[in-house]
């Protein structure tokens, strides 16, 4: 912190100075990260520090800054700036940037693209807002089965420059269709005689181009590689996706998951970028949901009131917390096993099996706390009565019930979610927790019922 605030001093110094050449120099110097630090801390001068720093660490910056601040700085550079910064910005970071833009503006940056650039971007574009497509780029190198090691080597020096990475070549056939990827590493070891025919090993993984990217993000999760092609129906290699991609979408997908299990809609921007309209409206519909929930609670408890005591009413609200904790918890789990890719909606089976045992024992557990409650309680104050074995066990089988019912519908409503197209992180924690606290009630009524029969009302 002490470092970032001797930086911010430095610079407002040469800005109040006017000594442009030194603040090109120092910031030409900095890390792109310090020079991220210093937009947030001096925001008014983020176009300034653009105009000053050389384009390829200007695009540098500007590619890993949040898009309100890209946006409020790209209308503050000049026209020529702008033009280079986007002619030279990698493609599938060009393409992120474009897809966040609404109308008019989309189409004043397209302009400013070469003829070339911009037919790219508009094929980018083109793909669904979720899909691989829109990560790729089409910068990657490309080479013959039949070539000599030599000859590739002299490829990658000509054509590497321009290549998003070179760590991994593709191997495409005449038609351009894609037939395995190859290491770099091992391009440089192979004997000089031998041809990259001789280095296939047919264990390719490849993406395609409409693939949902939180796929592709399981993807790479579970297989050690920097980068990936993406190919169409017919296995035309198209572009490739890089981790440091992958791990922007795995950071916003997260991120998103974290505000819907607090019951809200992802925020699309920063939180103190977000209006206070905006914030109240991604928080109302879900609030409104729940709301309309506990009015079914209200009601149960309503219906019911008559004919229990004071004692029994007093035990809703452990009911309650016990149900819909245990399906809070069983959400959760189910949510981070399938962001995780350890389940498939073809594990749904394996999983309510699962739920079953472990809810049962959770319950037993619960029941016999609540047994053991409800037994001191009498012991020390009778405020039971005479039946308060009866009530103990009402509340010990109903805890039972209530925590097996809570975790089936905490680990399957996810489950029923992926299957409707929907997003599992909607079954959220306050979500499954209403859910569960309804039913739950009238499980526990129903017991009482039963149970304290000739006891209650």
């Amino acid at each position: 912190m002490e470092e970032l605030d001797m930086q911010v001093e430095r610079i407002e110094l040469l800005i109040e100075q006017g000594d442009m050449l030194s603040l090109e120099d120092y910031l030409n110097d900095l890390n792109i990260s310090d020079v991220e630090e210093l937009i947030d801390e001096l925001p008014e001068h983020g176009p300034l520090f653009l105009e000053t720093l050389s384009i390829k660490r200007a695009i540098n910056v500007f590619r890993i800054l949040d898009f309100p601040t890209q946006e409020r700085i790209i209308k503050k550079l000049s026209a020529p700036k702008v033009r280079e910064l986007i002619n030279e910005m990698p493609p599938d970071d060009r393409t992120s940037f474009l897809s966040e833009l609404k109308g008019d503006a989309v189409k004043r940056i397209i302009i400013l693209l070469s003829p070339e650039e911009r037919k790219e971007a508009l094929s980018l574009l083109g793909y669904p807002e979720d899909s691989v497509g829109r990560l790729m780029t089409p910068d990657y190198i490309t080479v013959k089965s039949h070539w000599s090691i030599p000859r590739v080597l002299d490829h990658i020096r000509r054509y590497g420059k321009a290549s998003e990475t070179i760590d991994v070549l593709y191997v495409i056939d005449s038609d351009g269709k894609l037939i395995d990827d190859i290491r770099i590493k091992d391009v440089l070891l192979a004997d000089p005689e031998n041809s990259v025919e001789d280095l296939i090993d047919n264990r390719l993984i490849k993406l395609y181009a409409d693939d949902p990217q939180e796929e592709a993000v399981t993807i790479f999760r579970m297989n050690n590689r920097v980068a990936l092609p993406v190919v169409d129906d017919q296995d035309i290699m198209l572009g490739i996706v890089t981790i440091d991609d992958i791990l922007w979408v795995a950071n916003e997908e997260y991120t998103e998951d974290m505000q819907r299990f607090g019951g809200t809609e992802a925020l699309d921007e920063p939180y103190m970028d977000v209006s206070i309209f905006q914030l109240v409206s991604k928080r109302a519909g879900w609030l409104v949901v729940l709301f309309v929930g506990q009015l079914f609670t209200a009601s149960v408890i309503e219906h019911y009131e008559a004919r229990l005591t004071v004692a029994l009413l007093a035990l809703v609200p452990l009911i309650m917390s016990s149900g819909g904790n245990s399906g809070s918890q069983a959400s959760t789990l189910i949510i981070q096993a399938m962001a995780l890719g350890e389940v498939t909606i073809g594990d749904w089976w394996r999983v309510m099996k699962r739920e079953i045992l472990s809810g049962l024992a959770l319950g037993v557990i619960l029941g016999v706390l609540g047994f053991v409650r409800i037994g001191a309680w009498q012991a020390f104050t009778a405020s039971y009565g005479d039946h308060w074995q009866l009530l103990a066990g009402a509340v010990s089988l109903s805890l039972v019930c209530i925590v097996l019912w809570g975790s089936l519908i905490g680990s399957m409503l996810p489950f029923i979610l992926r299957r409707l197209g929907a997003d599992p992180a909607s079954s959220s924690a306050p979500f499954v927790s209403t859910l569960v606290d309804v039913s739950g009630l009238f499980i526990y009524f129903t017991f009482i019922s039963l149970i304290l029969k000739d006891v209650v009302g």
